[in-house]
């Protein structure tokens, strides 16, 4: 299985202390060693890192660690393949543009017998994470030809979602710069940090944060994690089925679908 990293903020935030940690899991403190990739929002642009190798061993993110970025929100991934080869074309997150603006998609889990028809959208690798990324834009694009809120597309995002899980394990985050969007299909954690701030320990690196020196008093910031980052935090786990929008560091609809 895969780790994803997702980060929604009021306020242009760097990453790079979850990012650090995250990458640990990448063949040093995990099994993730098949690639990685982060995406970065910057107004409507993005900023898009990847790399076909273990993240504990690759020098782009070791440039990425060292080169604090800024940004509302992120998407990251650490890949242990499953299907797929091992390559640049199968690394997450993907991207695609749709009402002009660039979707970031990050998947953790693996589908069986999933082949959906062909359409507007389609592959250019071979993982079920893709082809699952371009059959929800087909289902969103055929639905809403024009723009629509992200609270106008949950249902067809929830529906979607639920269905993709009864063919295995799918657990995702979804943006497109304005919000975040997530599922867990079994398993993502959650934590809001907000004032007053204290320290943070990670998990899998000798490394602590004191957030208080690094934020104002008015900022908001979520991370959403396969597993929690951190050692001294609380971290609040998702339910099978649970289903979160972000807008700016806040949750702004979540819900909870009945288990497959």
């Amino acid at each position: 299985m895969c780790e994803l990293l997702g980060m929604s903020a009021n306020v242009p935030t760097d990453i790079v202390f979850s990012f650090t940690g995250l990458m640990q899991r990448g063949g040093r403190t995990g099994p993730h060693r098949d690639g990685w990739g982060i995406a970065f929002y910057e107004g409507r642009g993005i900023r898009l890192f990847q790399d076909p190798v273990a993240s504990a061993e690759s020098e782009v993110a070791k440039l990425v660690q060292r080169y604090p970025i800024k940004s509302e929100l992120v998407i990251g991934h650490i890949r242990q393949a499953n299907v797929g080869r091992i390559g640049l074309a199968n690394t997450h997150p993907f991207v695609r543009e749709l009402w002009g603006h660039n979707w970031c998609f990050a998947h953790n889990g693996q589908l069986a017998d999933f082949q959906p028809s062909p359409g507007f959208y389609r592959s250019v690798g071979d993982t079920d994470s893709e082809r699952a990324f371009c059959e929800l834009l087909n289902r969103v694009r055929q639905a809403f030809p024009e723009p629509v809120a992200g609270e106008t597309l949950l249902p067809t995002l929830i529906a979607t979602c639920d269905e993709f899980r009864r063919h295995g394990v799918f657990n995702c985050l979804l943006g497109n710069g304005d919000w975040l969007f997530t599922f867990c299909s079994t398993k993502l954690a959650e934590i809001t940090r907000r004032a007053p701030f204290g320290p943070a320990q990670l998990k899998d690196a000798d490394l602590t944060v004191d957030f208080q020196a690094e934020t104002t008093p008015d900022d908001v910031v979520t991370v959403i994690a396969t597993e929690p980052l951190t050692a001294n935090e609380t971290w609040t786990a998702h339910l099978p089925g649970a289903w979160s929008l972000w807008r700016r560091g806040e949750c702004v609809a979540r819900g909870q679908v009945p288990a497959a």
